[in-house]
């Protein structure tokens, strides 16, 4: 469920995943870092600002993609909105428009079809 709403946000944001469906883990979600923006810039700001730790890619994909796991007791309905929110207010300070409101409307839609 949790998964479900992290991906409708990020899709909702335009964001693209690197997955396909028949292949993604609930666990771990890899998501392309859009182009002409720096991805550790967001990782940074995310971690500073809203205390959210998200991890880089790795090998080929180092600099390109963002790794967003949701285990354990990170897995949690408010922990998905919270990212998603904080992403809404980073991603267009650092060059990448999205509608705001969009990640956390769909997230909240797939969490309450559920």
């Amino acid at each position: 469920v949790n998964a479900a709403a992290l991906i409708a946000g990020l899709e909702a944001l335009g964001l693209e995943l690197v997955v396909s469906p028949e292949h993604r883990l609930n666990q771990i979600t890899v998501v392309w870092a859009p182009q002409g923006i720096e991805e550790a810039e967001v990782r940074t700001r995310l971690l500073r600002g809203h205390g959210i730790e998200i991890g880089a890619g790795l090998g080929d994909f180092a600099g390109k993609v963002w790794r967003i796991g949701l285990m354990g007791e990170s897995s949690k309905q408010e922990n998905v909105i919270a990212l998603l929110s904080a992403l809404e207010r980073i991603l267009p300070e650092v060059g990448f428009e999205v509608a705001r409101g969009a990640g956390v409307k769909a997230a909240e839609d797939a969490l309450t079809a559920a």
